[in-house]
């Protein structure tokens, strides 16, 4: 006797048009939501929430190809435009200890994704890439371009990103009150300024054609974050990125994320769950104790120690660093943006060697 035929996806029957409506209201909905609770990459996560959801339950709706293409673009852009020159300038005083900060959180951050691939829970490289500190959205785009499973790895990232975020918004009460602290108003729809929005497009579409032109890994985001960076710190040359065009790039990016989960992807992911906390647990603690020791070694204040070396979450951890009166901001995004840089030049170099020696 012939077993039943599994019953079709809910929304696999459904009309793609109001698939997209459904993606978008639910989008908007649970974005807006998560932005009023302040939570983490609220604008990124949420839509890619809505997408696992309906992606898991037979959306066939996908994004296009050249919107992908245009929101990776975009997050380039805000890449090379966060890169503030007073960095360089704290970064020459104390090279060393910021070096070996960074060179250490990414090195241990390493070990526990290869670790973690040596016990097989995620496949591939994809522990390398979801346990790398920071940028979490630049190396969930790197993680596909180079092979690995990127819902995996945003997966990881994200929930890291927010454990931490959480994390030092509770160590930070234990130092300093922020309860009247409120978040700077976003203003999502600023005046035009026409030289410096037409800057912005023409560094995304040059660096973009250029990233596939040199063979770039991940070409739109990198190729865009180069010539960005180096209009904005080499010469000086304003661009404009206006939030609601940020917010449509990363609604975007996590679409495309999330509409490619299926239910044996969540129930890997699920299965997977308690190594992952454990290995971002156990990051976090390693990142603490190296505040402790930057603190009873060179002096450094502990909650300013403890917030530039917190791996992820850069800008909650600025939001609550600006809190504090005591904490030496210029210290903890010097910090956190090196770690963030050295992540995204040697991500690829070390994904490759460690997937070698699994392999051996």
């Amino acid at each position: 006797m012939k077993p039943d035929p599994q019953p079709a996806a809910p929304l696999s029957e459904t009309k793609p048009w109001l698939q997209w409506l459904l993606l978008l209201a639910c989008s908007a909905l649970v974005g807006g939501v998560l932005e009023m609770v302040h939570l983490p990459a609220a604008l990124l996560v949420g839509p890619m929430l809505v997408a696992i959801a309906l992606g898991s339950s037979g959306a066939t709706v996908r994004v296009p190809k050249p919107l992908f293409v245009a929101a990776q673009a975009l997050l380039g852009c805000l890449v090379a435009n966060s890169i503030s020159p007073g960095i360089f300038t704290t970064f020459a005083a104390e090279w060393p200890l910021f070096l070996g900060a960074a060179i250490a959180t990414v090195a241990a951050s390493s070990f526990l994704g290869w670790f973690i691939s040596r016990l097989k829970v995620l496949p591939g490289t994809t522990a390398v890439w979801g346990s790398a500190p920071g940028a979490a959205t630049a190396m969930v785009l790197m993680a596909d371009a180079f092979g690995a499973d990127a819902r995996l790895v945003a997966f990881m990232q994200y929930l890291r990103v927010i454990m931490v975020s959480l994390a030092a918004a509770v160590v930070a009460r234990l130092w300093v009150d922020t309860s009247g602290v409120e978040t700077p108003p976003i203003e999502w729809f600023p005046a035009f300024q026409w030289p410096a929005f037409s800057a912005m497009i023409g560094v995304a579409v040059a660096g973009s054609a250029l990233g596939v032109l040199l063979r770039i890994p991940s070409p739109y985001f990198v190729g865009s974050m180069i010539v960005g960076a180096t209009l904005h710190l080499g010469l000086g040359v304003p661009q404009q990125l206006p939030e609601w065009l940020l917010a449509i790039g990363y609604t975007l990016i996590g679409w495309s994320i999330g509409l490619n989960f299926t239910r044996p992807i969540l129930r890997h992911a699920a299965r997977a769950l308690p190594q992952v906390v454990g290995s971002i647990a156990a990051l976090m603690a390693f990142c603490g104790a190296l505040a402790w020791g930057l603190h009873q070694i060179l002096g450094v204040d502990p909650l300013t120690a403890y917030l530039a070396t917190s791996p992820g979450g850069m800008d909650s951890i600025a939001i609550i660093a600006a809190a504090a009166d005591n904490v030496d901001l210029s210290f903890v995004l010097t910090l956190q943006m090196l770690r963030f840089l050295i992540v995204l030049m040697f991500g690829p170099a070390l994904a490759k060697l460690v997937a070698k020696s699994i392999k051996d």
